[in-house]
């Protein structure tokens, strides 16, 4: 009878403030699925915007210099890649509903590794390609002056260039990665937590 008692104080002084609350894991991925529909749409939506934008420059201006058009080709595909890669994105988290806490984790290992693969392959060439593109169509505005300003208008270009894939885009990656990070830390001390109830 005394191991019973032992055991019934042992159980009411256990910390239950740690234990996960019901539906805290629900909670979670319905939080983190608006959040990255609202960042697609919008990133959608920006990206049809400038490649509408630049396809109206292609048709009203008459440039006489071909890297011009070549800049403009550049940017217009940056704009398709990033739009293509956000809708197949989109698709999946759209399908993305009610789930375990298992599949859930698995649906975030699966995003971290597409957000890798983005930020080593996908993200580079559209970078690569918006770049080429300004670098182009800024050519024709500068090249009836003086090397000073050329100098100048390319310098700025280049410390912007520069800027965005030194520091922009990698402290962009580090901080989506800590955030996924920390949200699947979560999840596994929560299932942990779980599993050791059952």
């Amino acid at each position: 009878m005394d191991n019973f008692e032992e055991l019934k104080e042992l159980w009411h002084t256990a910390d239950t403030a740690t234990l996960p609350q019901a539906g805290e894991v629900q909670r979670m991925a319905q939080k983190f699925r608006n959040e990255r529909l609202r960042k697609k749409i919008l990133l959608i939506l920006t990206a049809v915007i400038l490649m509408g934008v630049m396809v109206m420059v292609v048709i009203n201006y008459h440039s006489k210099m071909l890297s011009t058009r070549i800049g403009e080709l550049c940017t217009i595909a940056a704009c398709m890649l990033l739009a293509g890669t956000n809708l197949r994105s989109l698709k999946r988290f759209v399908n993305f509903s009610d789930c375990s806490n298992k599949e859930f984790i698995a649906f975030l290992e699966h995003t971290r590794m597409n957000q890798l693969r983005y930020y080593k392959r996908t993200q580079v060439i559209g970078m690569f390609l918006a770049s080429a593109g300004l670098v182009l169509y800024a050519y024709e505005f500068v090249s009836h002056h003086s090397a000073t300003i050329i100098i100048t208008v390319y310098g700025f270009i280049v410390i912007w260039i520069l800027f965005l894939w030194l520091y922009i885009r990698p402290r962009n990656f580090k901080k989506q990665t800590n955030k996924l990070n920390n949200m699947l830390n979560t999840l596994h001390h929560i299932s942990n937590q779980i599993e050791n109830e059952e």
